[in-house]
């Protein structure tokens, strides 16, 4: 409308000038005259004054489109906004550790679309070509992979029924625990080509079993540690999980094989958490027969793994990558990834700075790492790391009585899930407060 009324006065104005004789001053007056009594006995212009009409309806067409479109689509704009705001408050809310506050607006779905074929003709078997896949298919055939990944793939009964043992025993001692995917074995640290402090010797013996590889490149170590490709050690994980907020009583299982230095390298993680437990000391009858078997020792390691309240990867294997998207799609489950490039400039400087420096920078560097819905970006990533065809978005409620539904049904879905043939029944969640770090 303020265009439209410009345009009035514009039009008004040039109307104004052109219709209104022309001042008689100076020795130009005479020639003025004359040309003021040529114009006047011409016919009145009235296509100036229609011109100026239409252009005034046409703004007002444009203006009324304009508006019809942003009302049309208010709800879907604040919709938007609201999501927006919602996502980035939690970048700067205190972070709950054990848990994501959005994570009740997100579940699996993999549903089949109309158009997908209901009767399966072939079966065709691959092994060790799962990570070969492409990332960029169709809707439906993602969402069949996360049916097969997530839903009827089931490990032996004998497998299962070890993990879910193991699962019930941590559940017995506390109602939550962390499970912590260490990687730190012999192969893992060679085939990195970092120094991780053990000094010649451990030099000597990692470059040993480096020549297993023919075709790996020489690497500087510290340029891999500042490039981020370096595991950290555990240590370094046990530092980490403190800084965040995770209390000295908490319960953590670690899935790992063989730790390179043994029992001196995991001391240091001890030390920080006492209540340290893995499948050895959990199940330790129950696993002989499984002992020959390193993939099957590894079943036990993801079945915990899966069941726990939160999983730290201290890697970016392949069973990191599944067990990241397999807890996404079972609503975000706690899933925290270090951010090595960060951390590991900043573990080398923390003896120059006091621990509540060192926690808060932690912190800091965590954030976008912690398994957030919002960390998510389409298009990026592998599709095991992150099922995006398979998790579906709630509407963003407010009021308290939808919270508390929406609360209701996660526990109720929970209880299903959990209660599935293959899984045991779990202990329900604590009340207890959960530990939250600030900016």
């Amino acid at each position: 409308m303020k265009l439209a009324a410009e345009v009035w006065r514009s039009s008004v104005r040039l109307l104004t000038t052109t219709n209104s004789p022309p001042q008689l001053n100076g020795g130009g007056n005479k020639s003025g005259l004359r040309r003021w009594r040529s114009f006047s006995g011409q016919p009145k212009r009235t296509v100036m004054w229609t011109w100026v009409c239409g252009f005034m309806l046409f703004t007002l067409g444009v203006i009324s489109l304009f508006t019809g479109h942003v009302v049309s689509h208010l709800e879907w704009y604040s919709q938007q906004l609201s999501k927006r705001s919602l996502l980035d408050m939690s970048r700067r809310e205190p972070i709950d550790v054990w848990k994501s506050k959005y994570s009740k607006f997100f579940y699996g779905c993999s549903e089949r679309g109309r158009n997908f074929p209901r009767k399966c003709q072939k079966v065709l078997q691959l092994t060790k070509f799962d990570y070969r896949l492409a990332n960029d298919l169709d809707e439906d055939m993602q969402k069949l992979r996360c049916r097969v990944n997530y839903n009827a793939l089931r490990f032996t009964k004998r497998i299962q029924s070890v993990g879910m043992k193991v699962v019930k025993r941590m559940r017995k001692m506390a109602k939550r625990f962390i499970a912590i995917h260490l990687r730190f074995e012999p192969d893992m640290l060679a085939f990195s080509g970092c120094d991780f402090g053990g000094g010649e010797k451990e030099r000597a013996e990692l470059a040993e079993i480096r020549k297993r590889w023919d075709t790996l490149p020489d690497l500087d170590p510290l340029e891999e540690r500042k490039r981020g490709k370096c595991p950290l050690t555990p240590h370094e994980v046990g530092l980490m999980l403190r800084a965040l907020g995770f209390a000295n009583n908490t319960y953590i299982y670690v899935a790992s094989g063989e730790i390179y230095g043994g029992e001196k390298t995991l001391r240091p993680l001890r030390d920080l958490f006492p209540n340290f437990y893995t499948k050895e000391m959990l199940a330790n009858d129950e696993l002989k027969p499984l002992l020959p078997f390193s993939s099957r020792l590894a079943a036990i390691d993801y079945i915990v793994s899966d069941e726990s309240d939160v999983f730290i990867t201290n890697n970016n294997g392949n069973m990191a990558k599944i067990l990241a998207g397999r807890r996404r799609y079972m609503r975000h489950k706690r899933t925290i990834r270090p951010n090595a490039k960060k951390l590991s400039a900043l573990f080398m400087d923390r003896e120059k700075m006091e621990w509540h420096t060192f926690a808060k920078k932690v912190k800091s560097c965590q954030r976008g790492f912690m398994g957030d819905p919002d960390e998510f970006k389409p298009g990026r990533g592998e599709f095991h790391e992150y099922p995006q065809s398979c998790i579906c978005q709630r509407p963003f409620s407010y009021d308290k009585h939808s919270t508390e539904e929406d609360e209701k049904e996660e526990i109720q879905e929970e209880v299903h899930n959990n209660t599935r043939p293959g899984y045991g029944h779990l202990s329900p969640p604590d009340s207890e407060r959960d530990e939250v770090f600030p900016d």
